[in-house]
C-alpha cells in the first residue's frame, strides 16, 4: 500500500518539499542550540559598593561542570569573607516536563513539519493534477479513442506536453480518418466493379452455350472452368465487401440445426460426416447441434472449408461436428479434415488473409485466395474463431469454434 501510495509524482514531490524543510529547520535549530552552549561561562565575580567601587571579586571554579550551580567565596577590601551562592535557573511551575529542552525543540520541529506538509500539499496536488488529467488523456487515446484529447492550461511545461499531444493526436485522427476513408471508397469501387462485372460474364456463359462447338472439346471446358472461377470470385468480392462494411450486421439471425447444413454440404462435395454431441437430456436429438447464426452464411463457412479441402485433398474429406466448454457456455467445434500436402506452420496465420496463397500455388488448382479469408470474417461475426492444425492421418485440419446461443 505504502509503494502504491509513495508512486504518483505528486506524492514524491510533497514528501520532497516536507522533508528539505524538516531538515532546514533541525540544522536551524542545532546551530542555534551550539551558538548559544558555546558561550564562554562566568569565570570571575566581581563585587561593588553602592558608590560602584570595588568591594571584592572571586574566581570560579575551572572544573565546573556546565549547569551546576556557582559557589564560591569573596574576599572584600575591608577583610570580610562573603559565601556566594547563584542557583541554577528553575523551570516555570507547572511547566510540563515534554516542553522543557531538549525535548521543547523537536515539538518545534514537529509542529514546522506539520504546518510546512499541510500548507505544501494543496500546492503539490494542484500543480500535479494536470498530470494526471494529460496522463488519462493518453490511456483514452492509447485504448482506441482518437477523439481524446486534453485541456491545455498555463504555460509551463505540462501545457506545453498537453498542447503538443492534442496537436499529434489531431493529426493521427486526421490520418485515419483518411485512410477509412480511402478504404471505404476502394471496397466500394471494388464491390461496384464485380456487381457489374455480372452482366457481361453472363452474356459470355450464354454465348457459351449458343456456340455449335463440342461440349467435351478442352478450350470449352477451359473457358467453363474459367467463368466459373470468375464467378466465384466476383460473389466472394461482394460478400467480403459486405461483411467488412458491416452491411451483414442486419442478417437474420435464427436458431438453426448446424447438423443439418454440415449434411447438405457435405452431399455437394462427397464429404463424409461425423458427429459426436452431448446432450443434458434423453429427450434432446443425439444428431442436432443447434445454435444461433445467420444461414447464409454459416452455409458458406462449410462450402468454404469442403471446397478448400477437397481442392487440395488427395484422399477423402470429412467433417466432424462435436461439443466443448462447459454447459453453461457450451461451444460448436467444426473440424474439417483432409489429406493434402497440409499447411506449413509458419503459413497457418497469413493463409486466412484476403487473396494470399500459399507459395508454389498454381492457378489452375483454383481458388482465389479469398474462401478462407471469408470463413474467419463469418466466424468472427458470430463471435467465435477459425485456426488451422496439422491433421493426425496427414494433411491439413481447418478448426472452427462457435458458442451456442439460443437466445436473442
Amino acid at each position: 500500500m505504502w509503494l502504491r501510495f509513495t508512486s504518483h509524482l505528486y506524492v514524491r514531490i510533497w514528501l520532497a518539499v516536507v522533508l528539505t524543510v524538516a531538515v532546514l529547520t533541525f540544522s536551524v535549530g542545532w546551530a542555534w542550540r551550539m551558538s548559544t552552549d558555546a558561550q564562554p561561562p562566568i569565570r570571575e565575580v566581581l563585587i561593588r559598593n553602592a558608590s560602584g567601587d570595588i568591594i571584592g571579586s572571586a574566581q570560579t571554579s575551572a572544573d565546573r561542570r556546565p549547569g551546576q550551580d556557582l559557589n564560591f567565596q569573596v574576599q572584600t577590601t575591608d577583610g570580610r569573607t562573603l559565601d556566594v551562592h547563584l542557583p541554577r535557573p528553575k523551570h516555570p511551575p507547572g511547566s510540563s516536563f515534554w516542553l522543557r529542552p531538549p525535548f521543547g525543540f523537536f515539538w518545534t520541529l514537529l509542529l514546522v513539519g506539520v504546518a510546512v506538509a499541510l500548507a505544501a500539499y494543496p500546492i503539490i496536488r494542484r500543480l500535479t493534477l494536470r498530470l494526471e488529467a494529460l496522463q488519462r488523456g493518453v490511456e483514452r487515446w492509447g485504448s482506441g479513442d482518437l477523439s481524446a484529447r486534453v485541456s491545455v492550461q498555463g504555460q509551463d511545461e505540462v501545457a506545453f506536453l498537453a498542447e503538443r499531444f492534442n496537436n499529434a493526436a489531431e493529426r493521427i485522427e486526421t490520418l485515419m480518418d483518411s485512410q477509412k476513408a480511402l478504404l471505404n471508397a476502394h471496397k466500394n469501387l471494388l464491390a461496384n466493379a464485380s456487381h457489374e462485372l455480372r452482366s457481361p460474364l453472363t452474356r459470355i456463359r450464354m454465348g457459351l452455350e449458343l456456340m455449335s462447338a463440342d461440349i467435351t472439346s478442352p478450350q470449352r471446358i477451359e473457358i467453363s472452368r474459367s467463368i466459373t472461377e470468375l464467378d466465384q470470385l466476383i460473389d466472394e468480392i461482394l460478400l467480403a465487401s459486405r461483411l467488412d462494411s458491416g452491411q451483414t450486421d442486419n442478417e437474420p439471425m435464427e436458431v438453426l440445426d448446424l447438423t443439418g447444413l454440415a449434411a447438405e454440404e457435405c452431399s455437394r462435395v462427397n464429404a463424409e460426416l461425423t458427429a459426436e454431441l452431448r446432450h443434458a437430456s434423453d429427450t434432446d436429438d443425439a444428431h442436432s447441434l443447434q445454435l444461433r447464426g445467420s444461414p447464409r452464411l454459416l452455409r458458406r463457412l462449410l462450402r468454404n472449408l469442403l471446397e478448400n479441402a477437397k481442392r487440395y485433398s488427395d484422399g477423402d474429406v470429412t467433417l466432424a461436428l462435436s461439443q466443448s466448454g462447459n454447459t453453461a457456455q457450451p461451444t460448436a467445434v467444426i473440424r474439417v479434415n483432409d489429406h493434402g500436402p497440409g499447411v506449413p506452420a509458419g503459413q497457418r496465420e497469413r493463409i486466412f488473409e484476403p487473396f494470399y496463397r500459399l507459395p508454389g500455388a498454381s492457378e489452375r488448382d483454383g481458388g482465389v485466395g479469398l474462401g478462407l479469408a471469408l470463413v474467419k470474417s463469418i466466424a468472427e461475426r458470430h463471435g467465435g474463431s477459425v485456426r488451422c492444425e496439422d491433421n493426425p492421418g496427414g494433411g491439413a485440419s481447418f478448426v472452427v469454434e462457435l458458442p451456442i446461443h439460443l437466445q436473442a
